[in-house]
């Protein structure tokens, strides 16, 4: 859990290890959760089950990992990113991130906020096109209407030269509202949580206490923020802007149609990916810092 000794490029490159390791644990899930937001944009009240059953229903590749070479090339950028922007703010603001000392969330807040900002010139058309990807999975006996992507590159391709950059950009504002939020949140309880984890239960090892807390930490900054992620899923899967004009046209049109509880659409599912995706991402992380410290004191 020591990373001050750790030079800014390992934090990155541990960073960039993590999020590809996260992203693999997650992705089937993510499908599912996917499937559940957007189905109802289309007027098809489904449950949990029937998402599950359609994407079982597809081989591996077209189903549970379908649009994955994308965000496993890329989230490994996005979370380099996301953890260096981090630790690397933690630094120049000199602030103890050992978990030995109690935190200084003001400055938790600050990285944390900061980190959520940046990675968000690579997250958003990576999410674009992995919901995009993950809409077009047929469901049921239902053939899927509309444009259909062999993968990550055509997908790519048809939205630059239909929309332009602009198109792989759709729902920027939206991820922002999830994102930044998200991040502090994340930051702030992991490192209360450790700091208090490591203050009262000194005989646990640091390894465990890194994969509980950090799943922990994703499943609660993920509640705080469902309702901007159903609203990014559906802004996002309507690449050609047939159904929403914007965040708040798509706030109004999915009250009217299904009420409040279309905000809260795959709670349940991003609940079960968020711990396991997390705790991984967390745990490799820091195991890599210590890894890399232990190496830098050798030489």
């Amino acid at each position: 859990m020591d990373n001050e000794h750790v030079s800014p490029f390992y934090d990155y490159l541990a960073g960039a290890i993590a999020g590809s390791v996260g992203v693999v644990t997650g992705h089937p899930f993510d499908t599912v959760k996917v499937q559940l937001q957007i189905r109802q944009a289309n007027l098809e009240v489904v449950s949990l089950r029937e998402c599950f059953q359609a994407v079982k229903n597809q081989n591996l590749a077209k189903g549970f990992f379908r649009g994955l070479s994308w965000p496993m090339l890329s989230y490994g950028a996005i979370n380099s990113v996301f953890f260096g922007v981090y630790g690397s703010t933690m630094k120049y603001l000199d602030a103890d991130i050992s978990g030995r000392t109690p935190p200084d969330y003001a400055k938790i807040c600050m990285a944390g906020g900061l980190g959520g900002t940046c990675q968000l010139v690579l997250a958003v058309p990576i999410d674009v096109i992995k919901v995009v990807l993950q809409s077009q999975i047929p469901h049921g006996t239902t053939k899927y209407q509309g444009k259909y992507y062999k993968g990550p590159i055509e997908g790519t391709r048809d939205i630059l030269r239909s929309r332009g950059l602009v198109g792989m950009y759709r729902g920027l504002p939206t991820q922002a509202l999830r994102d930044i939020p998200a991040s502090i949140a994340y930051f702030l309880i992991y490192e209360f949580l450790i700091y208090h984890g490591v203050k009262n239960f000194p005989n646990i090892s640091s390894t465990l206490q890194s994969f509980v807390f950090g799943g922990v930490a994703g499943v609660v900054s993920w509640a705080l923020i469902m309702p901007f992620d159903v609203m990014k899923s559906r802004i996002q899967a309507d690449s050609d802007r047939k159904l929403y004009s914007g965040f708040w046209d798509c706030v109004v049109k999915s009250y009217r149609s299904n009420g409040i509880k279309i905000f809260f659409r795959g709670l349940s599912m991003t609940s079960l990916r968020a711990f396991p995706v997390n705790g991984m991402t967390l745990m490799t992380h820091m195991e890599l810092l210590k890894l890399f410290g232990e190496k830098k004191h050798q030489q």
